[in-house]
């Protein structure tokens, strides 16, 4: 028995070194670079990269780099805790906020960093590529089943991003909460306010999980938490926007025979389209043979969600022409932009909204969304969703990452009522969670609220976070 009792000691104890020895151990590094974008030259600013492992899951020694910009205030006083910004999408590019930061009131007191996230714009190597866009073009030009030929430019874009041997498992909020980490050691800051905007809102929150020890406070302007499920939530979201914009054009329109009860008749006739296919005589730029595309109720839908986005004041009557059928001249600007600037979410947003969202969607739930809301059946609100996510490269991102969690730090909370993507509401649940935090509903703005006004209550709150910003103004409610 004694031989036996040996290897069983030895393999216990010889366990728990070779997992040891899987996990991979690494030292952050920074390497400067020049500033790749402009700043103000009164200002000193410092420019790197962040080397850091593509996927610290793997011991193999392969890297990434990712830029940050440093613009240090001019005040001889400043405070120590600076403020970090990284943007949302996922995958937008954060290192243009940092000329803008130049230019406000906040660099006053403390310096700025901007943090470009993996696999954005300026990160080498980032995760853009043109096969989905072409696939988009080409299901139009040929009037091709649009989902199909998602789904063969997904497959294409996953086959060319590895054939420059990236892996896209290693793209996902899990591993940037990691670098932001990295980031913050590397330049040895103790303390750090960070703002994030939309889906960046919940990785600051994830951020704040894995260790708030150097974390004084948070600004999160229409945040996404990271434990809401946004596919499960943004056909209602949507609706309720357009509830709240056409109810109050009718009460503050005189025309109530066109502006009158505006939403039934939306809902109406964009139920009563399902199915229904159109045509539109189109030439493209460069060609010289138009053709008749066909178009759906989901590029209308596109058309709504546009000018939700970012003509609010316009919809209302967008809609009324809409209904009537006079398609022709929203669709044409529709297609100019698709064919001039391309469609498609870039491969970080693929790979982040796979491993985040829908590894953990439920079908059920999308169904019964339909049901609700039948003038939306086959619509993808989210330019990334399941089918898609069948055919990339991710790892779900870890599942307490999906957890809600409380913490006693600050945090300012913003969102427009108007918001159709990450509605109010998620202020709210942050704020349940995180009882030190404080609200701004800015009432005639939608996703992301930005401007002067906004900035003049994050100087308020960062000089004192746990004081109460205000006053409130007419168009802005503090709660």
């Amino acid at each position: 028995m004694k031989p036996v009792l040996l290897m069983f000691i030895a393999f216990c104890c010889c366990v728990p070194a070779a997992r040891a020895q899987q996990k991979a151990v690494y030292t952050p590094a920074i390497v400067p670079c020049a500033c790749p974008v402009k700043i103000d030259s009164s200002f000193k600013t410092r420019c790197g990269y962040l080397v850091v492992p593509e996927n610290r899951k793997k011991n193999n020694g392969k890297t990434i780099q990712l830029p940050f910009i440093v613009v240090e205030s001019k005040n001889p006083h400043k405070k120590k805790d600076p403020l970090l910004f990284t943007t949302g999408g996922p995958g937008g590019s954060s290192l243009g906020w940092a000329a803008g930061a130049a230019g406000s009131n906040i660099i006053n007191d403390r310096d700025c960093i901007a943090f470009e996230q993996r696999g954005t714009n300026y990160a080498q190597p980032n995760l853009y590529g043109p096969a989905l866009a072409n696939a988009i073009k080409i299901a139009y030009r040929k009037n091709l089943n649009k989902d199909s030929m998602v789904i063969e430019g997904v497959k294409q874009y996953r086959k060319d991003l590895e054939a420059r041997g990236i892996d896209l498992s290693a793209y996902n909020t899990d591993e940037t909460v990691a670098d932001i980490h990295d980031l913050l050691t590397s330049l040895r800051i103790d303390s750090v306010n960070l703002w994030g905007i939309s889906y960046s809102g919940g990785l600051m929150l994830a951020v704040l999980q894995h260790d708030p020890s150097r974390i004084r406070s948070l600004i999160l302007d229409s945040p996404l938490p990271t434990f809401v499920h946004i596919d499960e939530d943004e056909p209602a979201n949507f609706n309720e926007a357009l509830t709240i914009l056409f109810a109050r054009c009718e009460k503050d329109s005189a025309d109530k025979v066109l502006y009158g009860n505006l939403m039934e008749k939306f809902r109406q006739y964009f139920t009563s389209i399902a199915g229904k296919v159109f045509y539109i005589p189109y030439l493209e730029k460069g060609t010289t043979d138009t053709i008749n595309i066909q178009y759906t109720r989901n590029d209308l839908l596109d058309i709504v969600q546009n000018y939700l986005s970012g003509q609010q004041k316009e919809l209302a009557f967008v809609v009324t022409e809409l209904i009537k059928g006079n398609h022709h001249g929203y669709m044409k600007q529709l297609l100019d932009d698709l064919f001039l600037y391309g469609r498609g979410p870039s491969g970080m947003r693929i790979s982040v909204y796979c491993a985040d969202q829908a590894a953990y969607n439920h079908e059920s739930v999308m169904h019964q969304l339909y049901n609700a809301y039948p003038y939306m059946e086959g619509y993808h609100i989210n330019d990334v969703y399941n089918a898609m996510c069948d055919c990339w490269a991710s790892s779900p991102v870890k599942a307490s990452t999906k957890q809600p969690f409380y913490s006693n730090k600050p945090a300012l909370l913003a969102d427009g009522e108007l918001d159709n993507a990450c509605r109010p509401l998620y202020i709210d649940m942050i704020h349940h969670y995180m009882p030190n935090s404080q609200r701004l509903l800015f009432t005639e703005r939608g996703h992301g609220v930005g401007g002067r006004d906004f900035q003049h209550f994050i100087q308020q709150f960062l000089n004192d976070p746990y004081k109460k910003v205000g006053p409130a103004k007419s168009d802005i409610i503090v709660y």
